[in-house]
């Protein structure tokens, strides 16, 4: 930073008699990245709302061709998680200030005048921005999650007044771990050396050289997550760093709107599949514990995750929070998808391909079975229909689809982790009585039973887009496919049943004609002769 022990350092000092999360942040210039994104938009909502003297809000959006950037800020701010403050608290729409720019490009793709800007004014990051998929290639997940966490990082160095900088990682960044520390661990490779390596060789050796790379890391987001924190962890002393490690982040619990979320990742992508009755098994271990964070929860405790590195003076360390809640308020994973099932069975989706009926399986093996007959034979079978009535063939392709992203979650679902968050805790018991009200973070608040009712009636209505009043018609096309579903079910017993009857002397025929022949292989020869002593 360019003012080593100078301004900032009585900035950093001054702030830590500050009481409140709303006084913190008065006056004060953020950058985030990652705004436009499910997490980013809940955080720049929250500031928005709950600190109303803060100063402003730079948010690094790409350019759209043809569209000017005063319009890209009025279709982010008409978004739905904005309601509130746009009726409650307007005029602070104008802290927002949009700045052109790209992760994926060097120096961030800032014109000259907005890295003045920003080098001048910021006093907060949060760097929010990441690739989420899971499969994603690693050349891109390289270059967004590392690379481009080194492109701020860079910036960052550059900020006259930087008191704070919070990265956002996920708490299964070592899931090779059984047990998950708020602590610095090492990268399997040197973050650099895999950056300049990443960029020389072309898409097929990087296929072949993945698997070893990942040094038993499940995927691509997970490893290079892991590589990103070592290289924070190599800015300590030059910037005022912490790292929040959330686990899976879901649908809000309450702010801005019980239930909202976005994208069809993780569980509400299984939700959805398993509503419109195109999943109906997944590998899962019923007693392992789930671990997932309500976006809203998730986002106030990297609020105050910002406001407390702030208020601490010491730049040569890094501060870890895991925001988990496994540990105190623990639900497992068969109670999860039970639950689910219920209010799915309440509240259905307006369009299904068949009549929801899944269920968990234990055994790899098994379930594997059931996917064969449950999943691939069915959509081979309308495919094959789609194609006699002269209509595209779809289903298969979707199965495929579905089984990849099972395969991915059902890593999670068939491990155990035992996260440790005292950093977390403590963070929490730290907050005064009115921003424990105002910036919620304690996890032992979250009713399951209410928060998985309010996460399916969400994805209902904010991401299958399906309004609360079409609920009476989906009920009605439940009830049909449940009877569907029996009907079939009933005619798939009584053909196996007049299979067995119509066939069955020739079935006994051929156990019997196997059974004789055993035998006869077994018998000794009646020729043969026997010597004693």
């Amino acid at each position: 930073m360019a003012d080593e022990g100078g301004q900032t350092e009585l900035m950093m000092t001054q702030v830590g008699g500050v009481a409140s999360i709303a006084e913190a942040y008065a006056g004060r210039s953020i950058f985030i990245t990652g705004a436009t994104g499910f997490m980013g938009k809940i955080m720049v909502e929250k500031l928005l709302r709950d600190c109303a003297d803060i100063g402003r809000i730079y948010l690094l959006i790409r350019a759209k061709k043809g569209i000017e950037p005063s319009q890209r800020k009025e279709e982010y701010i008409r978004n739905i998680v904005f309601d509130h403050v746009r009726e409650k608290h307007g005029d602070r729409l104008s802290r927002i200030h949009l700045i052109r720019g790209d992760i994926l490009s060097e120096g961030l793709g800032l014109s000259e005048a907005d890295h003045r800007e920003l080098i001048d004014n910021v006093e907060m990051v949060f760097h929010c921005a990441a690739n989420v998929r899971f499969d994603q290639h690693i050349r891109q997940a390289v270059d967004i999650n590392l690379n481009g966490t080194i492109r701020v990082l860079k910036l960052a160095e550059q900020m006259r007044k930087l008191i704070s900088f919070v990265h956002v990682s996920t708490s299964y960044c070592q899931c090779n771990e059984d047990v998950l520390e708020e602590k610095y661990y090492p990268a399997p490779q040197n973050p650099e050396g895999i950056s300049h390596m990443v960029g020389l060789l072309d898409d097929n050796v990087l296929n072949l050289i993945t698997p070893r790379l990942l040094n038993n890391l499940p995927n691509t987001y997970a490893y290079t997550k892991a590589l990103t924190e070592d290289m924070v962890y190599q800015y300590r002393g030059k910037l005022p760093l912490a790292i929040a490690r959330p686990s899976i982040v879901t649908a809000a619990m309450r702010e801005p709107l019980a239930g909202w979320g976005e994208g069809t990742n993780g569980p509400t992508g299984l939700l959805i599949g398993a509503g419109r009755g195109v999943i109906r098994t997944m590998w899962c271990k019923a007693d392992y514990l789930a671990d997932f964070m309500p976006v809203d929860i998730t986002m106030n405790a990297i609020i105050a995750i910002g406001k407390e590195r702030m208020s601490n003076p010491k730049k040569d360390d890094v501060m870890y929070y895991n925001l988990t809640s496994s540990a105190d308020n623990p639900i497992n994973w068969g109670e999860v998808l039970e639950t689910g099932r219920k209010v799915l069975n309440e509240n259905p989706f307006c369009f299904a391909l068949w009549y929801p009926d899944g269920s968990i399986k234990s055994n790899y093996f098994y379930h594997w079975l059931c996917v064969i007959f449950f999943h691939y034979l069915p959509a081979y079978l309308i495919d094959f229909l789609l194609i006699i009535l002269r209509r595209k063939p779809f289903l298969v392709k979707v199965q495929k689809r579905i089984s990849g992203g099972l395969t991915i979650l059902q890593y999670y679902t068939t491990k155990k982790w035992i996260f440790e968050n005292n950093n977390f805790k403590s963070l929490y018991q730290r907050l005064s009585e009115d921003d424990r009200k105002r910036f919620y973070c304690d996890v032992t608040e979250i009713n399951y039973k209410t928060y998985l009712h309010d996460f399916i009636l969400g994805a209902r209505q904010y991401i299958v887009k399906e309004a609360p009043e079409t609920l009476p018609k989906a009920r009605k096309l439940l009830r049909k496919l449940y009877i569907m579903d029996k009907i079939v079910q009933i005619g798939l017993y009584l053909l196996g049943l007049w299979f067995a009857w119509t066939y069955l002397e020739v079935v006994t025929g051929s156990i019997q004609f196997v059974f004789d022949s055993v035998i006869d292989c077994l018998r000794p020869s009646t020729g043969s002769s026997r010597t004693g002593l």
